[in-house]
């Protein structure tokens, strides 16, 4: 009995060697994982693009905007002329974070009824924002500690709800799952039936006959696009346009008592 298997064995390992592309399979998947994992997919929040507003101009809330920048959380990349602008790079999608320090901002410090500045953060990325909040408690540079240093504002998903999160990254899940299958899956049977084999012989090119396969599903894709963004909008409440300023309107008047 050893002996049969261990004949069996041998022989599964000598055609494995004769395999090349089974063999690159075995080295390379593993060092493919290891690399994406420990690389590419990096689940630290650090250097979130930042705009800041900066009404103060004095001397401590410029250490105050240092200190953020060197907590490595965020990344000041631009300026803003107030919270108007802030927005508009929101919306735009240049940043994620937007700091507004008004011009009273050393009088709010000893205030402890009101914050001191502001957090504008893009609600999209749950993750993104816990981590920005913790801004709100950032000791100052040879300052008392106020109770509230920023006040965090959430943009685009205000209310934390799970399905404007989950329902429209479905769209690259459901696309993948569908135009990538539905189309190996006519390719291959095209090839067991034998109609591929027919296609080729016809004047028909190559390429053509690829695309040929291809477009029907494009189309197919941007039909099921158009099913989801109906029923996330419909069914589960999920906007899919407009600004959170817009269906918060108070949210403007809190910016600039």
């Amino acid at each position: 009995m050893l002996s049969r298997l261990f004949a069996i064995a041998s022989k599964e390992v000598r055609q494995l060697r004769r395999d090349r592309l089974t063999f690159g399979m075995i080295i390379g998947v593993p060092l493919l994982q290891i690399l994406l994992f420990g690389f590419a997919i990096d689940l630290d929040v650090r250097n979130v693009n930042a705009a800041v507003s900066d009404h103060a101009n004095t001397s401590l809330s410029r250490q105050v905007i240092a200190a953020t920048e060197a907590s490595q959380i965020v990344k000041i990349t631009q300026s803003a002329a107030g919270p108007e602008e802030l927005e508009a790079l929101l919306d735009a999608g240049e940043i994620d974070v937007g700091i507004y320090i008004p011009h009273d901002f050393e009088r709010r410090l000893i205030d402890d009824n009101r914050p001191a500045g502001q957090l504008l953060i893009n609600g999209s990325d749950p993750t993104v924002e816990g981590i920005v909040r913790r801004l709100g408690s950032m000791p100052l540079p040879g300052q008392r500690q106020p109770p509230n240093l920023f006040e965090s504002r959430t943009y685009y998903n205000p209310e934390g709800r799970s399905p404007v999160n989950i329902v429209p990254a479905l769209i690259g899940v459901i696309l993948h799952l569908t135009m990538v299958l539905f189309t190996a899956i006519a390719i291959v049977r095209e090839r067991e039936r034998g109609n591929l084999e027919l296609l080729i012989t016809t004047p028909v090119k190559s390429a053509e006959l690829m695309l040929g396969k291809i477009v029907p599903y494009v189309l197919i894709g941007l039909i099921q696009v158009t099913l989801i963004l109906w029923v996330s909008q419909y069914l589960f409440d999920v906007p899919v346009r407009g600004r959170v300023i817009d269906l918060y309107p108070s949210f403007r008047s809190e910016l600039m008592n």
